[in-house]
């Protein structure tokens, strides 16, 4: 089994939820007394949350390049970043190591694809929902992303960084967020892109009529069976 590097922390909330999806889906495959062989760093979110509010992108892929360094001298064989967000400096941290890079919105695409769907709704911060870096690297995999409006953007966002990554899940937001997903269904959206790690803590497939794509899973599946790779 080959070694899964993490990068958590942003936040921990989702970050734990990778390890404990890693552990299971490769007890699910191999059983008995199995579990992921994983090498996680995680950084503090204050820090990184700075960088996203002054808009220092640049320091953000440093200081995560850094902890890919610190993860492949730990033995990683593959590195995964724990967040949708700062795939923004995805670019930074890949070329910081010399093993794959396992992209999320890659992994995304593919099972988005693989469902024979076309046209996605995404929900995510504002900088995956507003900024390029995300919904083009769908778009280069032949998929149309459609976003919130403004005030959905709005409700979508606030949610995730005053509740979500504090572990508060409440069931009003839930009910905005169904409300913004059935808004990006009128629009004519055939699937919904969970494109933020903690959106997980609070929606899923029961909460909307078209397919959910919930990309920390896709994303940990995709590490699993790479790991497991003959």
């Amino acid at each position: 089994m080959r070694v899964i590097g993490l990068i958590g922390g942003m936040s921990w909330e989702s970050t734990a939820e990778y390890y404990r999806l890693a552990n299971e889906l490769v007890r699910e495959r191999l059983g008995g007394y199995h579990s992921a062989r994983v090498v996680l760093t995680s950084v503090d979110f204050a820090d990184v949350e700075r960088l996203q509010a002054s808009g220092d992108w640049a320091a953000a892929g440093e200081l995560l390049a850094a902890e890919a360094r610190r993860l492949r001298a730990a033995g990683a064989e593959v590195v995964v970043l724990c967040t949708n967000t700062m795939h923004k400096v995805a670019d930074a941290v890949a070329a910081a190591v010399d093993v794959p890079f396992l992209h999320l919105a890659d992994t995304t695409a593919d099972a988005v694809r693989a469902a024979g769907v076309q046209r996605v709704g995404l929900l995510g911060t504002r900088f995956t929902m507003e900024q390029d870096f995300y919904r083009e690297r769908l778009a280069d995999h032949g998929l149309e992303v459609l976003v919130p409006d403004e005030a959905g953007r709005a409700v979508v966002h606030r949610v995730i960084y005053d509740e979500l990554v504090h572990g508060v899940v409440r069931a009003e937001s839930r009910a905005a967020y169904v409300d913004v997903m059935a808004g990006l269904v009128a629009r004519g959206a055939e699937g919904i892109v969970l494109g933020c790690t903690e959106i997980e803590l609070l929606v899923g497939a029961e909460d909307t009529s078209v397919p959910v794509f919930p990309t920390t899973r896709l994303h940990v599946r995709a590490a699993v069976a790479w790991a497991l790779e003959d």
